[in-house]
């Protein structure tokens, strides 16, 4: 069947620019259309910079051109992503540490989903990978990555670099550490109201000589608060890990701690959503596999909120027993253990490289309105 330019055009009217007001043609979004026979492409530019809205936008196009045009029609669409020249007044261009290619932000909503365990794993899978490597433990009231890198006992050394006193991180198994662990006794509770603990974060990010990195990995504590604005007020986040379990009340959080990223104010772009705990299988039964949390509750997220899903971790005792002696579980050369997170690490990659190739760099943002905030006195 032979395809006319005219009523490409007008199915395209009723696909809404992300983010314009006005459909894909009045926004001036396509920019092309041409036509042979029963084959379309069309070249379409968007100023929405998230995965989202390239992704559903994509979408759009293909399945309004099927629908009220030919369902046959084989179609191809060439999508771009054009930063506004016009800043938002919330935002500034991020100063990124000099050195350091790629910050990716680990987080969860919820505690006690093994966030910290899979950041750990994921660091070492890395590291074997050949990457140059840097882990920043910014739970300050809960820090465990010491302890998973059996280097409690370990205190950054002071080293001079360009006549400025700076922290030379802690380095075991590849990656380089930084963790308010190391500057505090192991009975000894953090009790510093949000200021402080954001005062101290931003000591260990820019006091200290993190050197080449590839990878700088944040892992966050759980929720939505401080810590957070502090550190994409402080970096450039290039992309954000989302960790959870499969049951509904930890995807509840979930759902949240994407939104987070998601802000218009914060537009961290979100690489995937990662299943911990997925399901159980005993040593002496390795075929089965029993759901104990739920089944495919977070893959199912990630198709509901249109991200990627990257990657199962089953609920193995090793993985536990490897946290607490110090040596995280993807170093069990040649065990499955092992083969999970080389897949999930992986994707994270392949996902952060097509970020990189897709979107513009990450900005630091400036909050500008204190509405919300407890502390502020009303007059």
């Amino acid at each position: 069947m032979k395809l006319n330019k005219a009523d490409i055009l007008k199915a395209l009217e009723l696909i809404s620019a992300p983010g314009e007001g006005q459909n894909l043609v009045q926004s001036g979004a396509v920019t092309n259309v041409q036509v042979f026979g029963d084959e379309v492409e069309v070249d379409v530019t968007i100023k929405n910079p998230s995965l989202q809205a390239k992704k559903k936008t994509e979408v759009e196009i293909l399945k309004i051109i099927h629908s009220e045009v030919y369902q046959k029609a084989k179609i191809q669409v060439n999508l771009k992503v054009e930063a506004s020249s016009k800043p938002k007044v919330n935002q500034i261009k991020g100063n990124p540490i000099p050195g350091i290619q790629n910050i990716i932000a680990i987080a969860s909503g919820k505690g006690g989903v093994g966030k910290s365990t899979v950041t750990a794993n994921i660091a070492v899978t890395l590291s074997k990978m050949g990457f140059k490597v840097g882990l920043l433990d910014t739970d300050i009231y809960g820090p465990s990555m010491p302890i998973m890198f059996d280097v409690a006992l370990e205190k950054p050394l002071s080293i001079n670099v360009d006549g400025k006193a700076k922290m030379k991180p802690v380095e075991n198994y590849g990656v380089k550490l930084l963790s308010i662990g190391f500057f505090t006794q192991p009975n000894q509770a953090v009790i510093w109201r949000g200021p402080m603990a954001s005062k101290a974060l931003n000591q260990m990010i820019f006091d200290a000589h993190w050197g080449e990195l590839d990878f700088l990995l944040l892992d966050l504590p759980p929720g939505t608060g401080d810590i957070h604005l502090s550190i994409m007020q402080s970096l450039p986040v290039t992309g954000a890990v989302v960790v959870s379990t499969p049951q509904e009340i930890a995807l509840a959080d979930a759902r949240k701690g994407v939104a987070m990223f998601q802000q218009e104010a914060i537009s961290v772009p979100v690489l995937g959503i990662v299943e911990n705990m997925a399901y159980f299988t005993p040593a002496e039964l390795p075929n089965n596999k029993y759901h104990i949390f739920g089944k495919g509750g977070a893959k199912n997220l990630a198709e509901d909120l249109e991200i990627p899903f990257l990657g199962e971790i089953p609920l193995v005792q090793s993985i536990r027993e490897a946290g607490d002696v110090g040596r995280p579980a993807a170093m069990q050369t040649a065990s499955p253990i092992e083969e999970d997170f080389e897949d999930l690490t992986k994707n994270v990659v392949q996902e952060l490289v097509r970020r990189n190739t897709d979107l513009p760099p990450t900005e630091a943002i400036k909050i500008t309105t204190m509405a919300g905030c407890a502390a502020v006195k009303k007059k």
